[in-house]
C-alpha cells in the first residue's frame, strides 16, 4: 500500500507550528513511552515546527524527561495532564490541550494507554473525539487494533463471556477513535482493514519509523566469553518469559555453558510483581540477569551485546517496537509462530526464527538456529537492519505535517 499524501491549495497553507503530542512519556514507563519520546524528538527536529508541547503522564517516577540541552529542548513545553487509570482524564486533557493553545494535536495511542481498567481505559479512547468537536485538528497513530487483540491473554478479559464482551466494546471504541481528523497505522493490512470493516475514509499509512539514525552496526554474533540472549519488554500477560526460562535451562542441558540470557524490562501495569516471581523461580540457575527498567542512553549497548533477541509472546497486538529496536542495532530475532504475526512483520521487511508458543523445546531449538549458525545469524540481523532503518522517523514527521498543514487549510 502506498502513502497517500494530500493535495494542498495553490495560496500559501497556513503550516501548523505548534503541535501537542499526547503520549506516554520517559522515566514513566507506560506503554509507547519509548516511541513517545523519539517521535516528539524528531517533531521538534523539524524546522518548520516553532514548538511542541507533551501532554504527558503523571507517574511515580519524577518529571517527564528532557530531551538534550539545547535548540530542541528550547522547543519543547511539558505539561503533565492524565494519570494511567484516571477517570478524570478526557476532561484534564481537553482542558490542558485547549489551555494550551496549540494548532493541532498528535496522539501516540494503543488500547491500553490510558489504563488497563474498563472504565479509565475505555474513557481514554473517547479523548481524540472530543477534541475534534472542540475544533482542535486531531490526528491519531494507533499502534493495534482491538479486533486483533486476544483480551483474555492479553490480561484485560478473565472468561470468554467477557472476552466477547470486550471485543464489542472495542470496535465501538475504534468508532469512536475513527472520530478523529485522520488515523494513521504502521502496517498496511491494518489500514485495509479498517477500510472494510468500519469503512473507514480517514486512514493512512504512517511506518513505524526509525527511533536515530545509527551507524551501521556488527552484524552476527558478538565477541567475547559469553553469547547472550536478549529479552526485552513490559512483562507479564502475553508476553511472559517463564517459557524463555525453560528454554534456556534446556540449552544448558544440551551443553550451551557460554550464554546468558538478559532479562531487560519491568512488568507489564497488568502483572505487578511478575517478574519478582520469575527470579525466584529461577534462582538455581546461573548467568541469568534481570536489568530493570532501562534507560534510554543504556538501549544501545544493551542490544549490541546480543547474540540473538527473543520474543516470548503467546499473542500478539500489532506491530512490535522491540523487534524495529532489535533490528535497528542488527539483531536476529526468534519469534512466536501466532496468527497472522509473521505476515504482518514480513510485510515490514523483518525475519526471524519461528517457535510454537509455549513451547520451550521448540523456543530452544530456534534460539540453536542462530547460535550455531554464525552465517544465518547475520544476514538475518542485516536483513532486520534493513527494515529497521529503511524509512527514517523524520519523514514519518513530514507526513504527518503534510496531512495536518491539509487539515489546517480545508
Amino acid at each position: 500500500m502506498e502513502v497517500v499524501f494530500p493535495t494542498m491549495a495553490s495560496t500559501r497553507p497556513i503550516i501548523p507550528r505548534r503541535i501537542g503530542v499526547i503520549t506516554a512519556f520517559p522515566p514513566g514507563r507506560n506503554s509507547l513511552n519509548e516511541f513517545g519520546y523519539h517521535f516528539v524528538h524528531h517533531l521538534a527536529a523539524n524546522e518548520d515546527v516553532e514548538g511542541v508541547v507533551v501532554f504527558a503522564d503523571e507517574t511515580d517516577a519524577g518529571p517527564p524527561k528532557l530531551l538534550a540541552p539545547g535548540p530542541l529542548a528550547d522547543k519543547v513545553e511539558n505539561v503533565v495532564s492524565w494519570k494511567f487509570n484516571d477517570v478524570t482524564n478526557p476532561l484534564r486533557l481537553v482542558r490542558a490541550v485547549k489551555k494550551s493553545g496549540v494548532d493541532a494535536v498528535i496522539f501516540n495511542l494503543q488500547f491500553a494507554t490510558f489504563g488497563d481498567q474498563r472504565v479509565p481505559g475505555g474513557l481514554g479512547l473517547l479523548i481524540p473525539a472530543m477534541l475534534k468537536k472542540a475544533g482542535v485538528p486531531t490526528a491519531v497513530v494507533l499502534h493495534n487494533l482491538a479486533d486483533n487483540v486476544d483480551m483474555q491473554d492479553a490480561g484485560f478479559a478473565d472468561s470468554k463471556i467477557m472476552a466477547k464482551l470486550m471485543t464489542t466494546a472495542g470496535r465501538a471504541l475504534t468508532r469512536a477513535i475513527l472520530q478523529a481528523d485522520y488515523v494513521a497505522l504502521t502496517i498496511p493490512r491494518y489500514v485495509e482493514y479498517l477500510r472494510s470493516s468500519y469503512n473507514a475514509t480517514n486512514t493512512i499509512l504512517a511506518p513505524h519509523g526509525s527511533f536515530e539514525e545509527i551507524d551501521e552496526p556488527s552484524f552476527g554474533l558478538p565477541e567475547g566469553p559469553t553469547r547472550q540472549i536478549l529479552a526485552f519488554g513490559k512483562w507479564g500477560t502475553y508476553k511472559t518469559v517463564d517459557v524463555l526460562v525453560d528454554a534456556f535451562r534446556q540449552l544448558h542441558d544440551r551443553g550451551y555453558d557460554d550464554l546468558e540470557l538478559v532479562i531487560a524490562g519491568t512488568d507489564s501495569p497488568n502483572s505487578p510483581g511478575y517478574l519478582a516471581g520469575v527470579a525466584e523461580g529461577c534462582s538455581d540457575l546461573a548467568n541469568v540477569t534481570f536489568t530493570g527498567y532501562v534507560e534510554e542512553e543504556d538501549v544501545a549497548g544493551l542490544f549490541s551485546s546480543a547474540a540473538v533477541t527473543a520474543f516470548p509472546y503467546t499473542s500478539t497486538t500489532g506491530s512490535s517496537g522491540v523487534l524495529h529496536q532489535a533490528g535497528s542495532y542488527g539483531r536476529s530475532a526468534v519469534l512466536p509462530a501466532i496468527g497472522d504475526f509473521a505476515e504482518v512483520i514480513e510485510e515490514e521487511g523483518f525475519v526471524g526464527q519461528y517457535f510454537e508458543p509455549g513451547d520451550a523445546t521448540s523456543l530452544a531449538d530456534a534460539l540453536t538456529k542462530l547460535l550455531d549458525d554464525p552465517t544465518l545469524n547475520a544476514e538475518q540481523g542485516q536483513r532486520n537492519y534493513l527494515a529497521a532503518t529503511g524509512i527514517p522517523m523524520a519523514e514519518v514527521i513530514d507526513w504527518h505535517l503534510i496531512h495536518l498543514t491539509d487539515l489546517l487549510n480545508k
